[in-house]
């Protein structure tokens, strides 16, 4: 019996459309009452996740979707999951919900065992963690934790002296120093104030917010599949560019660059992909500059690419030194392995809650449950039958299959369409026919389906795809 079947012995066979248009009428009554007190704009459809379950998704007039987007990427073992339906009923969540502890200043009883329970699927080489609430918070919390490490070893590990205690309640160096943070052209590492500084892929995740003046290097841009001897080449001299161009950001830019921040596949920014070659080349560069090396693994990481974090595939010597999550795991935070980013004072790093025990109980229970039913495996094998079938249909129709990328990273799947419109029209037209899918970028098709996502479901959804790509055509 497959983790799906034993997870979800009801799930739907078939993706079923109702209506004669998605959204449906009851969607429509329902986004129009939602709108008075909510934005709705951005909304594919009104969800009823009650009768969602497995690796559909169901909505309030009865459409049953077999989604390959899992509420953006954020949904490691589908809908209605027992095992986690089960953490949700005990006592360690009871208390996490009802009495919400300011776990800072009264940490709980349960804090420490759920720690060591998310610290057994922490990246190789991490073995700390620091919990927070979102995605950007991740990397926000990151971003004052590489500051803090900075700005103590110039120190030497001596205490604040009076003139930074006084300059930094008028926002004034050397208490607020000028410090920078490094990342990407096309990146997308959050909307708040700091994250959305480190963000540049689109223009309306940024517009009318102050933003620090801070570097976006050059990302490569390369030929796909990335393994092809054939592109070899290419890549490797768009590699050293980047990297050229990162190392004289890092020595020409106004302020110094106390730390640089990557995905190791930009998933917003349109799902593009870097190189062992490249990651393992920012390692070397962040420590002849004494740059502190952060990965953001919130979209890439739990298991969709293959392994748990995706970039343990290259490898990087020494280990980077902080690890961002959140998304699949539903809890949030960062992982590191120096305790000197551990800060010199307490209330440093801080809030009230200090992370959401809820949700690390959660997060838990979704490590378990990956590595007892060897979802890394399947996700493997799936996402590499899948590239084999959309191999197919790009040399059926390679006018709308672009830079087809992904080859061997597990399920974590994307190309290009000519143009936005084209794009925007398949992805509504695998809607009415029953797929929910997410694009990113422009004009770009991402895949992101659960962990429990079979092969059945794969040619369930290449045959949608295929009649709705006959359909975009015409």
């Amino acid at each position: 019996m497959t983790p799906a079947e034993s997870y979800y012995p009801t799930e739907p066979s078939v993706p079923t459309v109702l209506t004669e248009t998605v959204p449906g009428q009851f969607t429509l009554k329902a986004m129009s009452q939602l709108g008075e007190v909510f934005d709705v704009r951005p909304s594919y459809f009104v969800a009823d996740f009650e009768k969602s379950i497995g690796n559909y998704i169901v909505d309030v007039d009865g459409n049953t979707y077999l989604d390959l987007y899992a509420q953006i990427a954020s949904i490691a073992l589908g809908y209605n999951n027992p095992a986690l339906i089960e953490v949700a009923k005990s006592p360690e969540m009871i208390r996490a919900l009802v009495d919400r502890p300011a776990l800072g200043n009264f940490p709980s009883k349960d804090l420490e065992s759920m720690l060591k329970q998310i610290l057994k699927f922490a990246p190789k080489g991490q073995d700390h963690v620091w919990s927070g609430l979102s995605g950007a918070d991740a990397n926000e919390l990151a971003f004052k934790a590489a500051f803090m490490y900075y700005k103590n070893k110039q120190r030497q590990g001596k205490d604040f002296t009076k003139e930074e205690n006084e300059s930094v309640m008028n926002n004034l160096p050397p208490g607020s120093p000028d410090l920078a943070v490094l990342s990407f052209k096309r990146a997308f590492h959050g909307r708040l104030f700091a994250s959305g500084s480190a963000t540049c892929s689109k223009p309306i995740h940024k517009l009318d917010l102050p933003a620090f003046r801070w570097p976006h290097a050059e990302f490569p841009s390369y030929k796909y599949p990335l393994g092809d001897k054939a592109n070899a080449e290419f890549n490797q001299r768009e590699d050293d560019r980047c990297l050229k161009n990162v190392e004289e950001l890092i020595k020409t830019w106004p302020i110094p660059v106390a730390a640089l921040l990557i995905e190791p596949i930009q998933s917003e920014g349109g799902d593009n992909h870097a190189s062992k070659y490249f990651l393992q080349g920012l390692r070397d560069l962040t420590l002849k500059y004494n740059v502190v090396y952060i990965i953001d693994e919130v979209q890439t990481g739990v298991g969709s690419t293959g392994k748990f974090w995706c970039h343990e595939y290259a490898d990087i010597t020494p280990p980077v030194d902080l690890v961002t999550f959140s998304k699949k795991f539903q809890s949030a935070g960062y992982f590191f392995h120096d305790p000197a980013f551990i800060p010199s004072a307490p209330y440093r790093q801080f809030n009230t809650w200090c992370g959401e025990p809820a949700r690390m109980l959660i997060a838990g229970a979704i490590g378990e449950e990956i590595v007892k039913n060897d979802l890394l495996s399947q996700c493997s094998r799936v996402g590499a039958y899948m590239f084999k079938k959309l191999e197919g249909l790009q040399k059926e129709h390679p006018t709308l299959f672009h830079n087809l990328r992904g080859k061997d990273r597990g399920t974590f799947i994307a190309w290009d369409l000519p143009s936005s419109e084209q794009r925007d029209l398949l992805l509504k037209t695998l809607r009415a026919n029953g797929c929910n899918v997410g694009g990113c970028s422009t004009n770009a098709v991402r895949l992101r389906p659960s962990l429990t996502f079979e092969e059945k479901h794969c040619d369930i959804f290449i045959n949608v795809l295929a009649k709705s790509i006959a359909q975009v055509l015409v």
